[in-house]
């Protein structure tokens, strides 16, 4: 990984975003699942679960990345893929760990690109906004006008 050279994405504010929203069809569902691997994996840590344990936790691991594949583009479904693969059935307790950790830094790595891409995309719209206010003709007095403060 360290040989590839990184991406440099291209593009305007308004393409990425839109880019992102369709890449993820339900954000919430995201969250969601992100927030229950959070949870399980501080579980995991304070209590070493027993085989039974270990195969549930493999379990609503194993579901956790249908459901996430079901709610993303096919590109984002690939590199899940790549990086989450399903655990085996004798996984230990430090596989299932590791597995877990690296699920949930896979999501927020994907929120924080969501978040890039909409902080761009309001950066680009104020950005119009203000450049539609400088082009409005000055009011009385060479200046714009603003309504007064006041009741009426």
């Amino acid at each position: 990984m360290a040989d590839q050279e990184p991406e440099i994405i291209t593009g305007r504010p308004q393409e990425l975003a839109d880019q992102h929203n369709q890449a993820v069809s339900q954000p919430a569902q995201l969250l969601r699942i992100g927030a229950m691997l959070r949870e399980l994996l501080e579980e995991v840590r304070r209590a070493s679960p027993d085989e039974a344990g270990r195969k549930r936790l493999r379990e609503i691991y194993d579901r956790a990345l249908s459901v996430l594949k079901a709610g993303l583009s096919e590109d984002l479904q690939q590199e899940l893929e790549a990086f989450a693969a399903p655990l085996a059935a004798t996984a230990s307790e430090s596989e299932i760990r590791i597995a877990q950790a690296q699920l949930l830094g896979w999501l927020e790595g994907l929120f924080q690109g969501i978040q890039a891409a909409l902080w761009a995309q309001q950066m680009e719209a104020r950005a119009q906004l203000d450049g539609m206010r400088r082009g409005l003709p000055p009011g009385p007095g060479g200046r714009l006008e603003r309504p007064a403060p006041g009741y009426l």
